[in-house]
């Protein structure tokens, strides 16, 4: 399995645990070209900075991989459910003409229609107005636009003068 993550190996069919994901490159357990006592702390450090860098991405390939997979499936399952709305929302037109039907057994059917139109707009602006006020809620993110200028302020600022830096560090 060199160069094959055991999840990427799995997924190849030998188990339904990552079924259909991608390859996803992993980094050897151990370098086979060069004994232990051969190589100097530098190439050491180096291959293991290395090692860690490709450990890294593939675990972010992976995540990656894995989310976008879910993603699509939550796609998928929202187009049902906006069908779904769609169906209920053209099946309202039948239930307001039954109601206009049914109330012009008591009035005449002008007045049955009426009602039911009146009532229609009246809920419509109902939901208008619980919805102007959600929206007027809403506010910026103050917490993020804070620690941004909290951050910016630790950054050295570039051809900065050295008036300017000794304000930062005051």
């Amino acid at each position: 399995m060199s160069g094959v993550t055991r999840a990427q190996h799995n997924a190849s069919g030998s188990s339904p645990d990552g079924a259909g994901l991608p390859p996803v490159p992993s980094i050897p357990l151990s370098d086979f070209e060069a004994a232990p006592g051969e190589q100097s702390i530098g190439g050491l450090v180096r291959e293991a900075t290395t090692h860690l860098s490709t450990l890294i991405r593939s675990e972010l390939e992976l995540a990656k991989t894995e989310l976008g997979a879910e993603v699509k499936k939550g796609v998928k399952g929202s187009v049902y459910f906006i069908l779904a709305l769609a169906v209920l929302a053209f099946s309202l037109f039948f239930l307001f003409f039954t109601l206009g039907e049914l109330l012009s057994v008591w009035l005449p059917r002008w007045g049955g229609f009426g009602i039911v139109f009146v009532l229609m707009l009246v809920t419509a602006g109902l939901f208008g107005f619980l919805g102007y006020r959600r929206v007027r809620t809403i506010r910026g993110p103050k917490r993020t636009i804070e620690t941004l200028k909290d951050t910016s302020q630790l950054i050295p600022r570039r051809g900065g003068g050295a008036e300017e830096q000794q304000q930062q560090s005051a």
